[in-house]
């Protein structure tokens, strides 16, 4: 795990030096505290002259100390700085020296080199991991970006005439001269839908993410993208029940195995669900040693699954260690809006930060559960999907009658979790076009609620349009699948690479530390691509097959516990605790003289909560999250000096 960052430019365009890249790395060094290097070299490129720039900060994990980067192959035509794991490296390595090549590091880093000696870009089809990095080849004075499969590693770009930038983060290209910071309005309009900004788009007008599972090469000035692998979800030959179960507990296994590869300590993050349960059996399982696990909870007992978590532990004599989070986290939410770039509004991220923290103390790599819900249908929006099929075939009359308007005369409930809530929720959206109701599920302010929140300059600005666009385009490359393996691929190729992914790398890398998901193996990606739905979600049992294929493994009571989501108590709070808090920043005159939202929307928002009539806990949030970052990274105020320091 590291930061990489770097430019290449022609002519004018070219007029940089080391000191540059150096500025732009320093503010990476929280990713890689462990050495860190810079390489500047200049080049010709049709009578033109060109100059290309390397900047790495290091986490060291494999090979400690020769590992330094940036790093070349014997003659010096190539020069790549890398992010990541590569976890088949030394089984690519063996069959590299067999052909010939000769290794001066024990890295995965090298390994890429001389792939690509062979395959060029094709080498990215060999790679088993995560991975962003930049390859600069002399001989065809080319620069080469990639990104892995599912999105992992980030890896965020800004293409001008003449020039390319790019870094694992956004505040390093904001430190080149000539990189300005402006709103993107797109953005913002379905950050507030999803609470993320989606791919390819960033919160700032100009730099853009490279998506997930696609390269870049920048080549005399000019950039070409191209997508290199999608999760492969297709209708394949049924097999047997237990030949599944078999199969997916054959290639879990092997990528906790290859997991497992370090040079420094790890463990695991233990929530007590299915996932992360499963993760470290397997791992005390393959180990010699007991797993050291990491747990969080909260003081509001809805929220809390230290308990799980503990038995869990227990079961596996795990070397367990828990923490408790409580309202003052606003003290670190100034770090958190530093270090994720852009606003991001998935709150969970505050007891990731701290979770991570914390491991960080006692292991460099941490194995996680993340994408177990995502393969296995295990939200409770998936099984609103099948209730949503379900509903689809009754007959017209019944359909009138059931959904829409007719849940408006229920009872309104002012807390976000209670069963009435999600009732009314659900079925308020049931006469929607099932890709419109599944955005409508997901969505913090739909587009009602946007539109009586969107000041009238810059609803304007936006031109019509249409959030549900993002997962619209998603769904149209899977059309001859049913309708919840089409959404789990939607979840592949958006919430995980938008929010998920992000969430757990910023906040462990924050903190120097490597988070492994196993369930993000490429290989039981595409065998999960075809399992039958009916095989992830039996009836309403989430995460059928998955609970089938290490039944064994598993404390009786966590495989039949339903599943709680890591949520975090951010309604409570801003009735309580933070309750000024949420005033003195959202109600702030100069956050209601911006001129995106009404501030008389904005206000009732904050009283309706605050006293209690209804709960837009989540929508505040993402306000605020929005605001704070507004005030860090338009408005000039300078990042917090713990954030800084990394």
């Amino acid at each position: 795990m590291c930061g990489i960052c770097g430019w290449i430019g022609l002519d004018a365009a070219a007029q940089f030096d080391v000191t540059h890249v150096e500025r732009m790395r320093r503010v990476l060094d929280h990713r890689g505290p462990d050495d860190s290097g810079s390489r500047v070299e200049d080049f010709a490129a049709e009578g033109r002259t060109g100059r290309v720039g390397l900047g790495h900060a290091r986490l060291s994990i494999i090979d400690l100390a020769g590992g330094h980067q940036p790093l070349s192959n014997e003659d010096g035509s190539l020069w790549i700085v890398f992010n990541g794991e590569v976890y088949n490296f030394l089984e690519l390595r063996t069959a590299l020296v067999g052909r010939g090549h000769v290794f001066r590091t024990r890295t995965d880093t090298e390994v890429i080199l001389h792939l690509y000696e062979e395959k060029g870009v094709e080498c990215l089809g060999d790679l088993r991991g995560m991975f962003a990095f930049a390859l600069w080849d002399a001989r065809q004075r080319r620069l080469f970006l990639a990104r892995d499969r599912v999105g992992k590693k980030p890896l965020v770009y800004r293409s001008e005439p003449g020039r390319l930038l790019f870094a694992s983060e956004i505040k390093s290209l904001l430190q080149a001269p000539g990189v300005g910071r402006e709103l993107c309005p797109e953005a913002l309009h379905h950050y507030l839908t999803y609470g993320y900004v989606p791919h390819p788009l960033t919160m700032f007008r100009g730099i853009e993410k490279l998506p997930p599972g696609h390269f870049l090469l920048w080549n005399d000035g000019s950039a070409r993208i191209e997508e290199y692998w999608r999760p492969p979800f297709r209708c394949a030959p049924r097999r047997t029940e237990a030949e599944y179960a078999e199969r997916l507990r054959d290639l879990l296994t092997e990528a906790v195995r290859l997991r497992l590869i370090s040079d420094v300590p790890l463990g695991a993050f233990l929530s007590g669900g299915i996932d992360s349960s499963i993760v470290v059996g397997l791992m005390s399982r393959l180990s010699n040693a007991p797993v050291k696990t990491f747990a969080i909870g909260f003081e509001e007992k809805r929220y809390d699954e230290l308990a799980y978590a503990r038995q869990v532990a227990e079961h596996f004599g795990t070397e367990h260690k828990e923490f408790v989070v409580r309202p003052n986290a606003v003290e670190i939410i100034p770090e958190l809006v530093w270090h994720y770039d852009e606003p991001f509004a998935d709150s969970s991220a505050i007891p990731t930060y701290y979770v991570s923290q914390i491991t960080r103390r006692h292991v460099t790599v941490a194995l996680t559960g993340d994408a177990g819900d995502e393969g296995f249908a295990g939200y409770p929006r998936h099984k609103a999907v099948k209730l949503g099929q379900w509903y689809d075939g009754l007959p017209g009359f019944l359909r009138r009658r059931l959904g829409g308007a007719a849940w408006e005369k229920l009872p309104a409930s002012v807390e976000y979790r209670t069963f009435r809530r999600r009732l009314r929720r659900l079925f308020e959206a049931m006469n929607l076009p099932p890709r419109e109701r599944y955005v409508r599920w997901c969505a913090i302010f739909d587009d009602g609620r946007k539109a009586a929140l969107y000041a009238p300059e810059f609803a304007a600005a936006l031109d019509g349009q249409r959030s549900s666009e993002v997962f619209e385009c998603e769904y149209d490359k899977v059309r001859g699948l049913d309708f919840l393996a089409q959404t789990t691929f939607v979840d592949y190729m958006r919430y995980l690479p938008d929010d998920l992914l992000v969430k757990v790398d910023i906040a462990g890398m924050a903190h120097g530390l490597e988070c492994r998901a196993p369930f993000l193996d490429h290989r039981l990606i595409e065998f999960i691509g075809e399992i039958p739905t009916d095989l992830k979600l039996r009836g309403f049992t989430s995460k059928y097959l998955l609970r089938r294929a290490f039944g064994d493994m598993l404390p009786p009571a966590i495989l039949r516990r339903p599943k709680m989501g890591f949520g975090v108590p951010i309604s409570d709070w801003f009735r309580g605790e933070l309750k000024e808090y949420v005033r003195q920043v959202l109600l702030d005159p100069a956050t209601l003289r911006r001129g995106y939202f009404l501030p008389a929307t904005v206000e009732r928002l904050v009283d309706e909560h605050v006293e209690g009539r209804w709960d837009h806990g989540y929508r505040l949030w993402a306000l605020l999250m929005f605001e704070l970052w507004h005030r860090s990274f338009l408005d000039g105020a300078e990042a917090p000096t713990g954030a800084q320091k990394g």
